[in-house]
């Protein structure tokens, strides 16, 4: 059966497309790469004739013309976490930050308790059996496609089309629009010595065999390096990357040791390089899957000797991990840190590794603080806390009370803070 012609009727342009959106509705739009240009660009330029309609997306990359505190009444967007784009909409109230782990925003959705009535996606070109691939964004965006009164979906030439539960069919969509815009790139993060340092601890942490959960950044991509050296490491991880991609081409991750899912690359989304998305096309080894599957910690903890390696920005002497805010001002949201911790914690053979620098601002700041500032939301609590690792090395927390916590803490703080956090710790009578 050819889709063909089905095909070519839905075809539209951007302009047109967005013409489906009515007043109130909520765009549901993929993580990261898995956003549409053409169309949120032509949402952009419909702002005035709309109201009340809301963008619902984690981490949008893209700075559109609706992304202004102007435009809120129009269009106003929707996060469970924010990155450069959006971050400065959520300091001045005009972007809405939602509390909720990755792993649960596809139960929230379908519940109806995150709102959806039209799916933005880009997504592969079709198959010949009438699927697009979502690709580097499979995230929650099927549980909205469930939702959804339309699918509107962007083509792009140069988005993988990958295995697993990760495909729309021609069927559920209302409108295709051919996109032109290059697939959105993430440069390599600058290593200094700091991250070398603490890498090079995270490395002895992590056998032979384990599979890895690991993110971007400065930090994981030096314990990339650092893991060249291991062998047959397993991946079963939130995000793809180009680290990630480094360690399969060098044989170092095979997949062998696996005894879930063995032999197969598991992930939800992508974002790095055009070469990574070149490797993710057609791969037998590689499967793209929902969120609810790849982080639900029943479902990850399932991979003996899982490894997961997340950062924060602070810690306290309790163990908690502020990873979205320091006080009131946000940064970024829990994205999928607490589920994968819990997954690590719950694995046979298990670690889960919070990794930051002692300090900030040029060694003025400490990240182990005694007590976090006002308004700081928690995002992997004292119960779920297991190994942090600074460039001064590595505190096993877990089983351990406040008393040995805080020791343990403070000699993985920076030198220069030592006495003060020891004096603190005695103020508070935790020493």
């Amino acid at each position: 059966m050819s889709f063909r012609t089905d095909l070519d009727r839905l075809r539209t342009d951007a302009a047109q497309a967005v013409n489906l959106v009515r007043d109130g509705d909520t765009i549901v739009v993929p993580i990261a790469a898995g956003e549409p240009p053409a169309l949120l660009t032509a949402l952009s330029e419909r702002i005035d004739q709309l109201r009340g309609v809301v963008v619902s997306q984690l981490l949008g990359l893209g700075r559109y013309a609706y992304l202004a505190a102007a435009h809120a009444g129009h269009v106003r967007h929707s996060s469970p976490f924010l990155g450069a784009a959006t971050r400065t909409g959520a300091e001045e109230g005009w972007v809405d930050w939602v509390p909720a782990h990755f792993s649960e925003v596809p139960t929230l959705i379908r519940q109806g308790l995150m709102p959806c009535d039209v799916v933005f996606a880009q997504v592969s070109p079709m198959s010949p059996d009438g699927r697009f691939a979502l690709g580097v964004s499979t995230d929650y965006t099927l549980a909205a496609v469930e939702r959804a009164r339309a699918v509107v979906v962007e083509v792009n030439q140069a988005l993988p089309f990958t295995e697993g539960n990760c495909h729309i069919h021609l069927s559920q969509v209302a409108a295709v629009v051919d996109g032109t815009a290059p697939m959105v790139e993430l440069p390599p993060s600058a290593i200094g010595d700091t991250q070398v340092r603490i890498a090079r601890f995270v490395a002895d942490l992590i056998p032979d065999g384990a599979t890895l959960q690991i993110g971007i950044g400065g930090i994981p991509d030096a314990v990339v390096k650092q893991l060249m050296t291991k062998n047959d490491l397993g991946l079963h991880t939130e995000m793809l990357g180009d680290g990630t991609l480094a360690l399969v081409e060098a044989g170092v991750i095979t997949n062998a040791c696996k005894n879930f899912h063995p032999g197969k690359l598991i992930a939800t989304f992508a974002l790095g390089s055009a070469r990574l998305y070149e490797f993710m096309d057609h791969r037998a080894d590689l499967e793209m899957h929902p969120v609810d599957y790849t982080n639900n910690p029943f479902v990850a903890s399932r991979n003996d000797n899982l490894h997961s390696i997340n950062g924060t920005l602070a810690v306290d002497f309790f163990g908690q991990c502020a990873s979205e805010s320091l006080g009131r001002r946000p940064f970024s949201g829990p994205g999928g840190q607490v589920d994968f911790v819990r997954a690590a914690n719950a694995s046979k053979g298990g670690k889960s590794i919070i990794v930051l620098p002692a300090t900030a601002r040029g060694d003025t700041i400490s990240r182990i603080v005694a007590t976090h500032l006002p308004g700081t939301p928690i995002t992997t609590g004292k119960n779920d806390v297991d190994h942090v690792v600074t460039e001064f090395g590595v505190a096993r927390l877990r089983g351990r009370s406040v008393r040995e916590r805080a020791r343990a803490l403070i000699d993985i703080a920076h030198p220069a803070f030592r006495d003060q956090l020891t004096e603190q710790a005695k103020e508070l009578r935790v020493w």
